[in-house]
């Protein structure tokens, strides 16, 4: 049986249920597929993040890129986290939650000036991903504060495609930092922070320890700094009962440790520290429930054929991640088959599993697909013209409210003109 805690699941007469409505039930009221989000779950792991560090002088953003619903900021605002964003849309939302323009840091790559600016105009702070964005950013602010992005040279992350350290896109290399400096002479900047990202999923903490202290030493070559921000990444255990949770107590000492032997080393005092945990917060925060229309076996292969197609979920075809799936309507049973569970969009990459080993389903069943709160509705569009679905949350006394309502058939004709 996997572990549901914490969470508001829990296993009736082998049925899966939210409090005490019934998955299915939940899928019928609101359409499906579905996303049902659980809001102790998500207060829950923002407090986990808090209490790495003590103090005033430790600051954990959101990484709002994971997940972006407006309700949901909120809730993570309240519990004391700030935020940042990759885009003006992002820093739109995040200020519709309510978070000021110094709780925000504006991380993005690659961007008009135009878009700068717009940070500019709402006292965001930026930080910048290469010294041609220095350059941009100078001109639009001379005399402005900033903050520089480093590739500390290492990466770590589930995928090739997530890893943004080492040799990927992001950030100014260690070889070019002395031209940081002349650049921000130039237009009489003051770097106020440097950051780093190494990647997206990791659940040993060793590499990520490795850039911190690599980040400290680069630290050293900035005289004006008040942050430094580590970036993030922290998984969390897709594979239940097989990978483990990320030790964040352990991780935490060794934090706490790391940042006072380096304070007592160099005697620099008075600098915010940052970390940007990105699915971290939401992941687990979030099940997708889904219907199963079609039951089919094709040369050899057992497909579950549902209406949760990669418009709603890519991660497994993007990323070829890996999601629990929960038989709602028959949650344990000792006849098991193998079976590849797919969607509905006219592509052969639109598998959710394949050869899962899961109890009989049947035409009509509800499917949970477990951890979708993070790059889940995030990542979701409209291909094939099909619909987003709608996001509910349970709350702290068991209701559920909408918190996005499903798109209807007029969504997409939205800005068309003809």
């Amino acid at each position: 049986m996997l572990s549901l805690d914490p969470s508001c699941m829990r296993v009736t007469d082998n049925k899966l249920f939210f409090g005490n409505t019934f998955a299915g039930d939940l899928a019928a009221q609101y359409g499906s597929p579905l996303f049902v989000y659980d809001e102790g779950v998500l207060r829950e792991r923002c407090r986990e993040l808090r209490s790495l560090l003590p103090g005033d002088r430790f600051r954990v953003n959101f990484s709002c890129k994971a997940n972006s619903n407006v309700a949901l900021l909120k809730i993570i605002r309240e519990e004391g986290l700030a935020v940042d964003a990759m885009s003006p849309g992002e820093i739109f939302l995040n200020m519709e939650a309510g978070y000021r323009g110094d709780e925000i840091l504006f991380i993005p790559n690659n961007v008009a000036p135009a878009e700068m600016q717009y940070a500019i105009d709402r006292g965001v702070m930026i930080s910048v991903d290469s010294l041609a964005q220095l350059e941009t950013f100078g001109q639009l602010k001379p005399g402005g504060e900033v903050f520089v992005r480093v590739n500390p040279g290492i990466g770590d992350g589930h995928s090739k495609k997530v890893i943004t350290g080492g040799k990927a896109k992001f950030g100014v290399q260690l070889a070019d930092i002395a031209k940081i400096h002349e650049i921000a002479r130039r237009y009489q900047l003051t770097v106020v922070g440097i950051n780093m990202h190494i990647g997206s999923f990791f659940l040993e903490p060793d590499n990520y320890i490795a850039a911190i202290k690599q980040l400290l030493e680069i630290a050293g070559q900035f005289n004006e700094l008040r942050y430094l921000d580590f970036g993030g990444g922290i998984g969390i255990p897709y594979r239940k009962g097989v990978q483990q949770r990320f030790n964040m107590s352990t991780f935490g000492a060794v934090l706490k440790s790391t940042l006072n032997e380096w304070e007592a080393q160099t005697g620099r005092t008075g600098i915010t520290y940052i970390i940007e945990p990105g699915r971290y917060p939401v992941a687990e925060s979030s099940t997708l429930l889904t219907t199963v229309h079609a039951v089919k076996e094709n040369y050899g292969t057992a497909y579950i054929g549902t209406d949760l197609g990669f418009n709603v979920l890519i991660r497994p075809m993007l990323y070829e991640a890996y999601h629990e799936v929960i038989v709602c309507d028959n949650v344990a049973s000792e006849q098991i088959q193998p079976v590849t569970i797919c969607g509905n969009i006219c592509e052969s990459g639109d598998l959710i599993c394949e050869n899962r080993p899961l109890p009989p389903i049947v035409m009509g069943n509800t499917l949970a697909v477990l951890d979708a709160g993070a790059y889940g509705f995030a990542m979701s569009s409209n291909y094939n013209a099909r619909l987003r679905p709608a996001e509910v949350l349970v709350q702290l006394d068991g209701s559920t409210r909408v918190i996005r309502e499903r798109e209807n058939l007029n969504y997409l004709l939205l800005n068309q003109k003809y």
